[in-house]
């Protein structure tokens, strides 16, 4: 089972587009895929229509209860989506109290990847939306993952976000698997404006390794694909948006 967190300290800059399209493109090559939302505003979960506040069960009840919430009883918790084969684990509101609840409490870390690992054989890809904040959630999702997805918008600030988050993932290098493949992607790309294009060429310049060298452009039919509730490539499959996340995962399986 392959696990890709999508991770940024800064908000805005297409961390929900960025897994809802992913896991919808894999969804649609025949992959079996959970979407992760650990978000307290769960933006995922309201994607797709899913108000978590009134389910009864949610990620929140499987770092409150972890022992519980293993195999079928996670199972339980997930919700289907339009699209065949892909589910959702929703968050709630109460996701926010985590930090307050268990940040002090050793052995925290590790709460998500047990609990996945008891449905390995259920799914082929798991992607996890994470909070833009540095938390519990933040942490379990980066220790579990064998693949960190960057998404950054292309504008003078968000690099500044990105700066915090790549020094995050200096520090934690020590809880997540060892050579770890982190990809940054330009968000929001609009060669129309000089902005964009010097931020682009920041990101080439400060991180050759970790930059993907092609770009997710702006474009409506993600507004629009996130009011019909399904994935872009289920709602407009031939935009330009969709086209380079396909890009995106061509480069990756080239890569090994």
């Amino acid at each position: 089972m392959n696990i890709w967190t999508v991770a940024n300290q800064k908000g805005g800059v297409g961390k929900t587009t960025t897994a809802v399209t992913l896991g919808g493109l894999l969804a649609q090559q025949g992959e079996r895929v959970l979407l992760v939302d650990t978000d307290p505003h769960a933006s995922l979960s309201y994607y797709f229509g899913i108000d978590s506040e009134t389910l009864d069960n949610s990620i929140y009840d499987v770092f409150a209860q972890p022992e519980k919430y293993q195999g079928q009883a996670l199972l339980d918790c997930l919700c289907l989506t339009k699209v065949p084969g892909l589910m959702v684990l929703p968050a709630t509101m109460a996701l926010a109290t985590l930090d307050r609840k268990m940040g002090m409490e050793s052995g925290k870390g590790l709460i998500l990847k047990k609990a996945l690992a008891s449905i390995k054989r259920q799914f082929d890809y798991v992607v996890i939306d994470c909070p833009p904040i540095l938390g519990v959630s933040m942490v379990n999702a980066l220790a579990c993952s064998n693949r960190i997805i960057v998404p950054v918008q292309t504008e003078h600030l968000a690099l500044k976000g990105l700066d915090r988050m790549m020094r995050t993932l200096k520090i934690m290098r020590k809880t997540m698997p060892e050579n770890i493949p982190i990809s940054i992607i330009a968000t929001m790309f609009d060669r129309r404006v000089n902005a964009t294009i010097q931020a682009y060429t920041t990101l080439t310049e400060d991180y050759p390794e970790q930059l993907w060298r092609g770009f997710i452009p702006v474009d409506t039919k993600f507004r629009d694909a996130s009011q019909a509730q399904v994935p872009a490539s289920l709602f407009a499959p031939k935009c330009r948006g969709v086209f380079a996340y396909q890009k995106f995962l061509k480069d990756i399986a080239n890569e090994g």
